[in-house]
């Protein structure tokens, strides 16, 4: 048995040697590790291969080597496999240079140790171990890792990396174009939000700071490329691309509403890149409109500064994007579908839109937005595409208590945030859908061309939208219904552009007449003013102030007497609200509980989504769990474990907490919800695996019952390999649950 350790490094030393990389355009700093990890295994292969049948294989020390150096050899295959033109390079080389040392390192201790023994066979001389030791040694490698997190440390304690880190950088990974950075920081942000859903939180503190140094290496590039500027009049930002940071002469608006030279963002495209350079968002299709204002504004300004307007540039994609796009453009097209409302019609992502009312007739609060100013903070109305699975809790990183159970922390980012599902994996996540709604650094603080203007940034269309809104809340008490369904149908389409506007529409009283306008008995006004509602709720403040504003028992009749569309979005709106820690104890205590568990038994999925959403948050306060599993959610919550409901992780969120009283554990059992259990910790995402072990160890160490059944289940194979492989909290939960199976066994028994 112990000799099939040694086999099985063989086999992973075999499988790596075997790698190809013939079809894969990735850098040349992928095809270098690959050389140098190829150089090591080639001179201990033979070693290995030698000692096969000797009796020195099973001794200890070698095992133990044997099996360290056959994980990190599988590990190291993994990364180079994984390995693609969109990655992050910055991230690539941190994990591979450790991995790569680490695979080193052992090598050289297995070859130490067999320098120490007796009776080898006779090919295995001490010169010719000496030999292979020496050679190992001296496989040299450029280290950029090293410099990586110098200029990391260097940025951490306030000190800016220097020109020259920056350039060996960018030298060393090949980051010296505008395109590249921004590819770099699209990898990076994918990377981090995936450690979100982990809860990795150390990798994502980690992952900020490459962000940061990325950041810090675009500003500086964009920096150098205006000094370079033969330009003597500076050019309007709003006139630049934010690809090419060139005066734009065919500039077309893309789906997040940002504005660039057409060339620039079609070859963007082809890459297989879907989000917006500039914000981050998601693009829901990738038809590119002319921009005819823009481009008569740019002609006017040329004219008026006699500047010769550039000839347009047919699109070219060069012969090594020509590459890229053969790598990688199917996959793009098969993981990025476009999202469609009710009514087929495309919709932004990051938006909710339930509008049936046609188009707004105010006017854009920003006259630059479809010039490259774009939408600040990205609403709570959601798509209704697949991409949007877990809950915000599970995005942002959560604690435990005490108990064991996922708490939700009240952090801004989680009034509007969530996630891909983690447990849909048709998606590869280099081209992952962005979550709805993630909160990221303002669009014009990381990624907008910082090109000097004598203009500043202002504001001054505020002015004209708090009068606009001004005669909206005045119409939102009129007796005219057409008057006021207007009025709500504007306010909603207006509270989704940005932080300002909403708290424009907050300030001029609107807050307390759409509240009043929940029980209009016109489906329209109610649908309306509610999800204006939930896009105000955003902004923390009015979160405040909408639960301060007897909002609640409104919201739990639109609940019960709503249309579909309405439900939802209450359902939407409470969850947004019980962020704040005050507004949990307020729903839990106003009968909002029972209505949110029909809808999680009885609603449509979109509406099913919303309530588990919001009863995970409300189930974070203490009081409020026995309410849940007295309402009936255990039975739903049961039936949404189901894999073809999609709502597999947020189920077990909920039950993971639910279980943690005696109540909910009986329920949990009485409801058939311990198999299912079982099966998510073995079949599970790693989200789904780790509420699941937590919610089992509660059942398992509070009644012997329960254990037997989770035994009976065959619970132990798929407990032991999470204990391995699961993220920190599910490794320490399988452990624990073991454990206790152990002491089970000496007759330590649980309660009853």
């Amino acid at each position: 048995m112990e000799i099939s350790v040694l086999k099985a490094l063989l086999k992973n030393i075999y499988t790596f040697l075997h790698l190809s990389f013939q079809d894969n355009k990735c850098s040349e700093v992928v095809e270098k590790y690959y050389i140098k990890s190829e150089e090591v295994l080639k001179l201990i292969k033979p070693v290995l291969e030698s000692i096969i049948d000797a009796d020195v294989a099973s001794d200890q020390p070698f095992q133990k080597e044997f099996a360290n150096m056959s994980q990190s050899v599988d590990e190291l295959r993994e990364v180079l496999e994984d390995s693609h033109p969109l990655m992050s390079k910055v991230y690539f080389v941190l994990k591979a240079e450790s991995l790569f040392t680490k695979v080193k390192a052992h090598g050289l201790d297995i070859l130490d140790l067999l320098q120490s023994c007796e009776g080898l066979p006779v090919e295995l001389s001490s010169a010719s171990l000496e030999h292979c030791v020496q050679k190992i040694k001296h496989i040299g490698y450029e280290k950029p890792s090293a410099i990586i997190s110098k200029a990391i440390k260097d940025q951490v304690e306030g000190h800016e990396p220097s020109s020259d880190i920056r350039s060996e950088i960018a030298d060393l990974l090949s980051l010296k174009s505008n395109q590249e950075l921004l590819i770099e920081l699209v990898a990076l942000e994918n990377l981090k939000e995936n450690a979100e859903q982990l809860e990795k939180i150390r990798d994502v503190e980690y992952i900020e700071e490459m962000i940061n140094l990325v950041t810090h290496m675009h500003d500086c590039f964009i920096e150098m490329k205006q000094s370079q500027s033969s330009n003597t009049v500076p050019i309007p930002p709003d006139f630049c691309c934010p690809l090419s940071l060139e005066l734009m002469t065919d500039p077309v608006i893309v789906a997040s509403g940002q504005t660039y030279e057409r060339r620039y963002i079609r070859n963007w495209i082809d890459l297989g890149l879907t989000v917006c350079p500039k914000t981050m968002q998601t693009l829901v299709h990738t038809n590119l409109i002319p921009n005819y204002t823009v481009k008569a504004l740019i002609a006017s300004w040329c004219e008026s500064n006699n500047i010769n307007l550039p000839t347009p540039v047919k699109s070219m994609i060069h012969q090594e994007e020509a590459s890229l796009v053969n790598h990688v453009h199917s996959s793009s097209e098969d993981s990025m579908p476009e999202l469609e409302n009710e009514h087929g019609e495309l919709i932004e992502s990051g938006e909710r839109i339930v509008d049936s009312g046609g188009p707004s007739t105010i006017s854009p609060p920003r006259k630059e937005s479809s010039v490259g100013g774009g939408v600040d903070d990205r609403s709570l109305e959601h798509s209704r595409g697949s991409n949007e699975e877990s809950s915000p809790q599970e995005v942002t990183g959560n604690s435990s208590d005490a108990s064991g159970e996922v708490a939700a922390e009240p952090h801004p980012v989680m009034a509007a945030s969530s996630a891909t599902p983690t447990d849909q994996h048709e998606y590869p996540p280099r081209f992952r859908s962005r979550p709805r709604n993630q909160i990221w650094r303002r669009p014009s603080e990381r990624f907008g061309p910082r090109i000097i203007s004598s203009v500043p940034e202002t504001r001054s269309d505020l002015g004209e939208v708090e009068t606009q809104v001004k005669k909206l809340v005045d119409d939102l008490s009129s007796t005219s219904l057409d008057t006021v369904k207007n009025a709500t149908s504007e306010l909603r389409l207006l509270a989704r552009h940005d932080k300002d506007i909403r708290n424009v529409i907050a300030n001029c009283g609107a807050i307390d007449l759409l509240i009043s306008l929940l029980y209009s008995p016109d489906q329209n006004i109610q649908e309306n003013s509610v999800t204006a509602l939930l896009n105000l709720s955003i902004n923390d403040i009015n979160k405040t102030t909408i639960g301060n504003s007897n909002a609640i028992e409104p919201l739990i009749h639109v609940l019960e007497t709503g249309s579909s569309e309405a439900k939802e979005n209450s359902a939407a709106t409470l969850f947004s609200l019980s962020v704040i820690e005050e507004n949990k104890i307020k729903i839990g205590r106003s009968g909002a509980i029972g209505p949110l568990v029909d809808l999680l038994g009885n609603g449509t999925p979109r509406g099913k989504k919303d309530a588990a959403t919001a009863l995970f948050n409300l189930s974070t306060f203490h009081e409020n769990k026995a309410r849940i599993v007295q309402a009936g959610a255990v039975r739903f919550l049961v039936d949404l474990m189901d894999p073809a409901t999609g709502l597999v992780d947020k189920a077990v969120a909920v039950l993971s907490n639910l279980a943690t009283i005696p109540e909910g554990r009986a329920r949990i059992g009485q409801e058939g919800g311990i198999p299912m259990l079982v099966e998510v910790v073995e079949l599970g995402s790693a989200r789904g695996k780790e509420n699941a072990a937590a919610a089992l160890l509660q059942l398992c160490t509070n009644s012997n019952r329960f254990c037997n059944m989770v035994l009976h289940e065959g619970a132990i194979p798929p407990l032991a390999a999470l204990s391995n492989m699961g993220t920190p909290r599910a490794k320490e939960k399988a452990q624990s649950l073991l454990s206790f199976f152990r002491n089970q066994r000496h007759g330590n028994g649980g309660r009853r």
